[in-house]
């Protein structure tokens, strides 16, 4: 890193509760010489809550190449720069990326700051598996171009997260049940961190069918998490007896264990099965 430059501080904004900037943004925001800003009205409403005037420029994709040179020229310069987006943390699914990078080729020092993240935030609160994810941005907006990248992650075992539109939603829902199967579990988390924040863990088929009947308001900005692939290990009917006649005298483990060396099959699934089978069994008995 050279010394004499400025640095290029990434700034996450709120998401929609002002309360959710961070004391540092707040602090760096009032130091730097100048930001580089998605939403220009959205950023000034921002600093104006807080107190803060800086000068704003405007990068967004469709001129992120033209305001490149200028920005970088300006932090070689020794000016501080912070780049916020419109709401969350700059550059996912967001511009800045290729600013980003150019500091990096130029050894321009890129301080993150944490903060608000749409997606993060959604994924704490689904009751999805979040130890391996993959987001996906926004689906494809052109109905063949939608139907194709949904296939293309049928079999996808990661959880997986969407941006929505509220406009296509129901079109969406419509391709994910067909693709991923109707009892597949998704969240759908809407409006996150506002008053009306919404957020309902549930099946494909059952969120589509409340969002036909207008009991949930097709309005707002959208996350969806969708379960991951699981693959469905069937149990031979041979199998099944085995596992029910080494019942009558052993424990489920043992039976699990001895049925599993019988037929090379794994342990934990055969448990898995009478534990379910012993908890239906139970449930007839008491209706």
């Amino acid at each position: 890193m050279i010394k004499n430059h400025g640095n290029l501080f990434i700034i996450s904004t709120p998401i929609g509760n002002m309360l959710d900037i961070t004391y540092r943004s707040v602090k760096i925001l009032k130091k730097i010489d100048y930001i580089a800003s998605e939403n220009y009205k959205k950023t000034l409403r921002l600093l104006n809550n807080f107190n803060i005037k800086k000068p704003i420029i405007i990068l967004h994709q469709h001129n992120e190449y033209e305001n490149l040179k200028k920005i970088i020229q300006d932090l070689i310069n020794q000016k501080n720069i912070a780049l916020v987006s419109e709401a969350g943390t700059p550059t996912i699914n967001d511009p800045g990326f290729l600013l980003i990078r150019e500091c990096h080729v130029k050894k321009i020092k890129v301080i993150p700051l944490p903060g608000a993240c749409a997606i993060i935030t959604a994924l704490s609160a689904s009751g999805i598996p979040s130890n391996r994810f993959c987001f996906e941005g926004f689906l494809p907006s052109q109905k063949i171009k939608r139907k194709k990248k949904i296939k293309s992650l049928k079999f996808e075992k990661r959880t997986i997260i969407f941006f929505e539109s509220s406009q296509r939603i129901i079109q969406t829902l419509q391709n994910l049940s067909k693709e991923f199967g109707k009892n597949r579990k998704i969240t759908i988390a809407r409006e996150l961190t506002k008053y009306w924040e919404s957020i309902k863990y549930i099946t494909i088929a059952n969120l589509l069918k409340k969002y036909k009947k207008n009991k949930i308001i097709c309005k707002g900005e959208i996350v969806l998490i969708i379960s991951g692939y699981k693959k469905k290990h069937k149990i031979s009917l041979k199998v099944q007896n085995t596992l029910k006649i080494l019942n009558n005298y052993f424990s489920l483990k043992k039976t699990a264990l001895l049925t599993s060396q019988i037929h090379k099959t794994k342990k934990n699934l055969l448990y898995k099965y009478l534990l379910k089978k012993q908890n239906s069994d139970k449930n007839k008995k008491i209706l």
